[in-house]
């Protein structure tokens, strides 16, 4: 007799493994940790979201982005700019040769706020352009790419010139963008000093509460048929393309999603660290990223979490350390994990971790002697 599969979100297995992860994020981490350390935490799993995102395009839809940098530079920029503009107000800047506008725009001689600056006085409006200009940018990418059905090395090659791009341009635009120094001293969330401790550890936590809820999205994604289409593409893409499927819509949505949740981590880490600048947005951080997804695993969402956790915290360690030999430690940790564990944790979790566990579950409790099982059975 066969059984139809399964249509659950989660299997027992995976059920266990987010519980585990947000007994850690909102349980272990702020027990152990000082706000300080916290602090840090914090901005490591905003790269989870981008991890996450690389997941479904890269593990799942076989899409390979160099340029994920530039999605969570553009979510991160947004929040700036209107964080930014509540700390420029004429009473904070009065000091200035033309008040009300933000310090940098004054350094280089502007006498007014540009036109597209202006929407960013209001919340809701920034709220919607976090997810919305990345999401439209990935969006032109992806429909330029993939309609002409430009793929694997060239695609991750393009991606990263365009982040190179990105990057050259908000430094060359200075007095519209903050320039190398970026977008800085931000103080305020209408009205909540996010600099105090106590703002931390509360954007903190909204922050794993986010996480979560792409995990969550990511999860559906992967159960629903999209998800089975994906990995069909990625392994057999001429094959799905001859059974009636349009190959490129289904690219440039995941392709979109994962730009939507790295632009969620970038406008958390401008929260969570109170700037934003081009140094996170060029071609250097967005392999830095993609080495999270594959060091946690590129087909695993949970291991994701875990390698961009792992990889952040392994950089902080050896730079404070060995500041001279922070690269060198990290970059053999890298070739460590990749050689050894080729699909990451999560391939250690699934084949060392994951049978021991399912084998503990069948082991039932120890026989009873017979005396005490006749004794129970009275009872």
């Amino acid at each position: 007799m066969t059984t139809a599969p399964s249509n659950r979100l989660f299997t027992k297995s995976e059920a266990i493994g987010f519980v585990i992860l947000a007994v850690i994020v909102f349980a272990i981490l702020p027990l152990a940790l000082d706000t300080f350390r916290l602090n840090l935490f914090g901005k490591y799993l905003t790269y989870a979201f981008v991890a996450v995102g690389l997941v479904l395009c890269w593990g799942a839809g076989g899409i390979l982005s160099l340029g994920q940098g530039v999605f969570f530079g553009l979510g991160g920029y947004c929040m700036a700019m209107y964080l930014k503009l509540e700390a420029s107000t004429p009473e904070n800047t009065s000091i200035q040769s033309t008040p009300g506008i933000p310090d940098f725009m004054d350094w280089n001689q502007l006498t007014a706020l540009p036109w597209w600056w202006e929407p960013f006085h209001s919340f809701s409006f920034t709220l919607f352009a976090v997810i919305a200009v990345p999401v439209v940018f990935s969006f032109i990418i992806g429909v330029a790419m993939f309609r002409r059905r430009v793929g694997g090395v060239y695609f991750a090659i393009i991606t990263q010139a365009v982040a190179a791009i990105l990057t050259i341009l908000i430094i060359g635009q200075q007095g519209f963008t903050g320039g190398v120094n970026g977008i800085t001293d931000l103080r305020t969330l209408k009205g909540w000093d996010i600099r105090t401790d106590s703002a931390k550890e509360i954007l903190y936590f909204v922050n794993g509460i986010m996480l979560f809820a792409c995990l969550l999205t990511a999860q559906f994604i992967r159960k629903s048929k999209l998800g089975r289409l994906l990995i069909a593409m990625r392994d057999q893409e001429d094959r799905v393309r001859f059974s009636g499927y349009d190959v490129a819509n289904f690219k440039i949505f995941v392709f979109c999603i994962g730009a939507a949740f790295a632009a969620i981590g970038g406008a958390m880490f401008t929260l969570q660290v109170g700037f934003m600048s081009p140094s996170f947005v060029g071609i250097v951080p967005s392999i830095e990223m993609v080495i999270f997804c594959a060091v946690g695993g590129r087909l695993s969402i949970l291991g994701a979490v875990y390698g961009a956790l792992l990889v952040n915290w392994a950089k902080t360690t050896f730079s404070e350390s060995f500041p001279e030999l922070w690269l060198l430690g990290l970059g053999a940790l890298f070739i460590a994990v990749v050689m050894a564990f080729p699909d990451g944790l999560a391939g250690v979790y699934t084949d060392k971790i994951a049978p021991r566990i399912r084998k503990l579950l069948k082991r039932g409790p120890p026989a009873l002697p017979a005396a005490n099982a006749q004794e129970t059975a009275a009872e």
